[in-house]
């Protein structure tokens, strides 16, 4: 677990991160499902202090409760604060559904001790860092983790006489730190300290879902610095059904349940015998799993739509006190985006959507899907294998010729032997070896999953690079390494507390939500296996794992014909302010083409980014972006032009190079850096910032 500081800890995420098992371990379900805990926990940087119940849906009142600890810096949570934030600790979990004094439980979480709260990084100026500042303040100068939570309608349009609730699981990261009681008011102290900044920048990752908290965890103190240079708060929320949001959607009641199932019917059609067979599997498999979320949750599936999310940021927006929304919203957050302006015109602020998909899109059957196909071949071929050869074999592994030859390496070779790299696990997996699980086997399903989550991250690139370098040269140590991904270890006892399970249904139930009313074909089953072959034919890298994603809404009218609210509407309202659109050009899963159809129907409302650039969203770093993104943020200035070009600094395999120019004559910038030394430490960075993101993006899922 990271620690910043003596005594200063940082909570794991409330995110439960699940990793999916692999087809040679399966056996190992059958042992101790209690034993399967989250592999790489330093991502874990807010739990729950103990197990938690099956939450119930009920009303709640709400009420100011009086809090007798006390601490250098005050009360909490503050009187009036609709959050009711309290500094994070590891106790600081939202009170179950069906607790009816559920402040006063709350409430009682506070730690007035603040060795024990989550402070941000200490400022780079020594006078702010632990202990060097003035006035007996050892947090001076250093922004606070606060987490609380708001009780929002379940059911909006039915609020007078439905009283059941949400309970949206909130971390905010405030930029000013907090004020001691002595010296609220000491010169000194900071413009501001211990305060709330003048807006808040609401963030939301995607999905669907994404956690917001764990975002936060992860992202606020960057996102503050880019694009307000550290003045303003940030938040994030679990959207409904997410995480830590009550009540949150898990239909299975364990993880390894699910990741059975998963290995039996998520098999991709290359490798399957017969793909009728399959979908046949596959479509019995999501009838189960919507009935359990029924016999479960009921008709929660009417719910947890869009139009509900953007609703519930409405809420957000209120709560904070601010007359208009400040947001960063990424990926599937951009979806939320356009309905929330869409739906609450005169609400939005300065709100950028980047990696911006196109939420009509979102209203056809399998539109989630097939409509985010067509840069991912181009991602591959051009990025992941082309900035392979440009930046050459010192840098990417996979640019050195076969058999220690000289030939400089061409890309459409290399490229051809990729693909017969992968056609050879079509016909046969790789028999593999592990130390932390012996035995394994690699496979096509697995190895393609990987590749695609590769792509939403360019800086994974060298790692994989060199694995299927390896790979293909007979020696399966690292890709065994790579597709392993759930932990089990004999030796240890199984846990008193059994992980609660991860609440991967929620994904279906959006997406199949918003795509409820679109007409269902006549030829049934037949016309999803068309889909199928379309898609993987149109993408062998992202086809399976973007089909499998809708294929689960075949089934949902079945359980939830009638969602409470859909959003059918235009997006060209006329806004309180422009929106910003970050489109970037090899995005793997919203092209740019989704950025240009949503700015061209937007109009005068918006203003695009065209992001020259590798990865899902502006990750590949461009001061050019940055400039305007941040310009935008901080003053609300916008690009003159409909459209502006703006480009990476630098290039994927050269990331913090220095004074060298590559084979192919781009000059290399930053500090340099050989081959990574530990190839699996940084692809497992690569899978936690993916867990984070979206489970269903990890390899074999």
């Amino acid at each position: 677990m990271e620690k910043h500081a003596k005594n200063d800890v940082r909570p794991p995420s409330w995110q439960r991160n699940k990793w999916v098992a692999t087809a040679g371990v399966v056996a190992l379900v059958l042992i101790c499902r209690a034993a399967l805990l989250p592999r790489w926990t330093s991502l874990n940087r807010f739990c729950a202090a103990g197990p938690t119940a099956v939450h119930g849906l009920v009303s709640t009142t709400t009420g100011h409760v009086e809090v007798n600890a006390s601490s250098p810096y005050g009360e909490f949570p503050v009187p009036n604060d609709p959050f009711r934030f309290l500094p994070c600790t590891f106790r600081t979990v939202p009170p179950d559904l069906n607790d009816t004094g559920h402040e006063q439980t709350w409430a009682k979480l506070f730690d007035p001790n603040p060795e024990h709260w989550s402070w941000g990084r200490p400022a780079a100026n020594t006078s702010n860092v632990v202990g060097g500042g003035g006035g007996g303040d050892k947090y001076e100068g250093r922004g606070v983790y606060l987490c609380g939570y708001l009780d929002v309608a379940l059911d909006y349009t039915n609020s007078s006489s439905d009283k059941r609730i949400a309970r949206l699981a909130v971390t905010k990261y405030q930029a000013s730190g907090l004020a001691l009681n002595s010296t609220a008011g000491r010169a000194g102290a900071g413009a501001g300290a211990g305060k709330k900044s003048e807006r808040t920048i609401v963030i939301e990752p995607g999905g669907p879902g994404g956690s917001g908290t764990s975002y936060a965890w992860r992202a606020a103190e960057t996102v503050t610095q880019r694009f307000s240079d550290g003045k303003f708060d940030v938040l994030g929320w679990d959207p409904r059904g997410v995480n830590i949001s009550l009540p949150a959607v898990a239909c299975f009641p364990y993880d390894v349940d699910r990741d059975r199932w998963a290995l039996f019917s998520g098999q991709y059609r290359e490798v399957s015998p017969s793909p009728r067979a399959q979908l046949e599997i596959a479509d019995a498999m999501n009838d189960a799993i919507f009935r359990a979320c029924w016999e479960k949750y009921g008709d929660l599936g009417r719910f947890m739509g869009t139009a509900f999310v953007a609703r519930d940021m409405e809420e957000i927006r209120k709560a904070l006190g601010e007359d208009e929304l400040t947001g960063y919203l990424v990926s599937y957050g951009t979806g939320i985006g356009q309905t929330y302006a869409s739906m609450f015109p005169d609400s939005v602020g300065r709100m950028i959507l980047d990696g911006t998909e196109y939420v009509r899109d979102h209203r056809l059957l399998g539109g989630f899907g097939f409509t985010a196909l067509d840069n991912v071949t181009n991602a591959w071929h051009d990025g992941f294998l082309g900035e392979c050869i440009h930046a050459g074999p010192k840098y990417c592994t996979l640019a050195q010729p076969l058999n220690n030859g000289t030939q400089t390496v061409a890309l459409d070779d290399l490229g051809d032997r990729m693909g017969k790299l992968m056609e050879d696990l079509i016909e046969r997996p790789v028999a593999g070896y592990s130390e932390t699980s012996g035995p394994t086997l690699i496979t096509y399903t697995a190895m393609v999953s990987a590749i695609y989550g590769a792509l939403y991250n360019a800086r994974s690139w060298p790692g994989l690079a060199r694995m299927l370098c390896e790979l293909e040269a007979g020696n399966t140590t690292l890709a065994a390494t790579f597709l392993e991904n759930w932990y089990y270890d004999p030796t240890q006892p199984c846990p008193a507390i059994v992980p609660k399970p991860s609440t991967e249904e929620l994904t279906s139930l959006v997406v199949c939500a918003d795509s409820y009313d679109a007409p269902q074909p006549a030829e049934g089953l037949d016309w999803w296996l068309s889909l199928w072959a379309n898609m993987t034919e149109q993408s062998w890298i992202a086809g399976n794992s973007r089909f499998y994603s809708v294929f689960p809404c075949r089934q949902f009218i079945k359980y939830w014909p009638h969602p409470a609210e859909v959003y059918r509407g235009d997006l060209d309202h006329t806004l309180k302010h422009p929106v910003l659109l970050i489109a970037e050009t090899y995005d793997p899963a919203t092209p740019l083409r989704n950025g240009r159809r949503l700015a061209q129907e937007m109009g005068k409302n918006a203003r695009l980014i065209v992001h020259h650039g590798y990865g899902h969203s502006s990750r590949d770093t461009s001061n050019c972006t940055d400039s305007i993104a941040k310009a935008f943020i901080l003053n609300g200035t916008v690009p003159e032009s409909a459209e502006t070009d703006c480009y990476a600094d630098e290039k994927p395999y050269l990331y913090g190079h220095k004074n060298e120019t590559s084979p192919a004559g781009i000059k290399l910038v930053g500090q340099l850096h050989e081959h990574p030394e530990d190839p699996v430490k940084e692809w497992r960075e690569h899978l936690k910032e993916l867990a984070a993101m979206n489970p269903r993006l990890l390899p074999g899922h």
